[in-house]
């Protein structure tokens, strides 16, 4: 790893309050997160202690009603927190943003009586939440999944298999889509299940190319029962709660892969400035100049193209088209950042000495997570020439 420490990133934020809790979470990256990320990851360690400390901070309610024990945040300031924690290490800034995904079907669809009872141990009571839509046979086709909540008296009785779960056996809550109905989108409906309820059990995690430290598993729904106060929204509104918890999602996925993209770069520059080879440290040589240049201009893309998004979002515009650009460019930049980055370092970056490898093998999960990139590509195309077939 490089000596040379990176020059922070140069922020627009809207407030005094924003400066300094952006402060803070570089603070906490820095001192408690940065130092172990390499050993944890290649160990497979989750951070649960982490977790837990961002929630003491207030940074895991970041952009819901203090009202219910959040942080009161615009998007434009939250994605921006995400990306120093994922600049420090993905597996954290992916697990806030996901947890953030898992409590927005309560906070955005839930009944007021739901809201007070639930939200403030989500938010700020140490939980960890995971979002359950994916399954086994249904990942892009999302609509089509399989897991039932079948009524039984004054409650439901969830049956089935998620799968591509993150934070999957762990979690303390999990917001789970189940069919209650019909076939297609119109029959499902949204869930939140604790973590401990008899019949739900993670199987083992999946074992990945990178974010070793991130337990993805597929979770088992055997006979689960819940109470019809655990149901989020109306009957048959699950899929619409989902589509609209990922548009935001979106956004998540967005800031972490700039954050890793950003760490990356970083590293290289840091290479660069102080390996010599000729004579000359070889960021001297234009070769490698040019590669730095193209790297810190798709960066700032990507942060130009996700923050506008989110004060579309901020605003109560609609963001959706955006928020799948963002996802699509930002990890794409993700991809191609890390893999100029290992470039850079030569054979130390392909060495586990160095992070750039790490960086590499992490960045490839973004362009798929929370719909693919040729989903996204679906998704934009829809927005600017219309659906297909008409």
């Amino acid at each position: 790893m490089s000596d040379r420490d990176p020059q922070p990133v140069e922020r627009q934020l809207p407030t005094e309050e924003a400066r300094d809790l952006l402060a803070l979470v570089r603070e906490i990256a820095q001192r408690e997160i940065a130092p172990k990320a390499a050993e944890e990851e290649d160990a497979g360690r989750f951070p649960r202690e982490v977790f837990t400390l961002l929630s003491d901070s207030g940074l895991l309610g970041l952009p819901y009603d203090s009202e219910y024990g959040g942080g009161d945040q615009p998007y434009e300031v939250y994605l921006q927190v995400l990306e120093e924690l994922a600049a420090a290490r993905l597996t954290v800034g992916l697990g806030v943003s996901v947890h953030t995904l898992a409590s927005y079907a309560l906070a955005a669809y839930g009944a007021k009586q739901q809201q007070v009872e639930h939200l403030p141990a989500m938010l700020g009571g140490g939980l960890l939440g995971a979002y359950c839509l994916s399954e086994p046979s249904s990942g892009s086709d999302a609509a089509s999944l399989r897991t039932k909540a079948v009524r039984d008296g004054d409650g439901w009785v969830i049956t089935g298999t998620k799968a591509w779960i993150t934070h999957g056996g762990i979690a303390d809550f999990y917001t789970v889509m189940a069919r209650t109905g019909e076939d297609g989108p119109r029959g499902i409906t949204a869930f939140l299940v604790p973590g401990d309820a008899e019949g739900l059990s993670g199987a083992m995690p999946e074992k990945k190319m990178g974010m070793k430290g991130s337990p993805t598993a597929q979770v088992h729904f055997d006979g689960v029962r819940v109470p019809d106060d655990r149901r989020i929204g109306e009957e048959g509104q699950g899929f619409s709660i989902a589509l609209s918890a990922l548009d935001s999602g979106r956004l998540g996925i967005a800031a972490c892969a700039i954050g890793l993209a950003q760490a990356a770069l970083d590293e290289a520059v840091g290479y660069a400035t102080q390996r010599r080879q000729f004579g000359h440290p070889i960021a001297d040589f234009q070769g490698l100049r040019f590669m730095i240049a193209d790297m810190a201009t798709q960066i700032e893309a990507g942060r130009a193209l996700y923050l506008a998004a989110a004060r579309l979002r901020d605003a109560g515009k609609p963001f959706a088209k955006q928020a799948a650009m963002a996802k699509l460019h930002c990890t794409d930049t993700a991809m191609k950042v890390t893999t100029d980055a290992v470039q850079i370092l030569g054979g130390y970056g392909y060495t586990a000495d160095f992070p750039a490898e790490r960086y590499m093998r992490e960045a490839k999960v973004l362009q798929i997570v929370e719909g693919t990139n040729q989903i996204q590509r679906m998704v934009i195309a829809r927005h600017v020439a219309g659906p297909e077939g008409r």
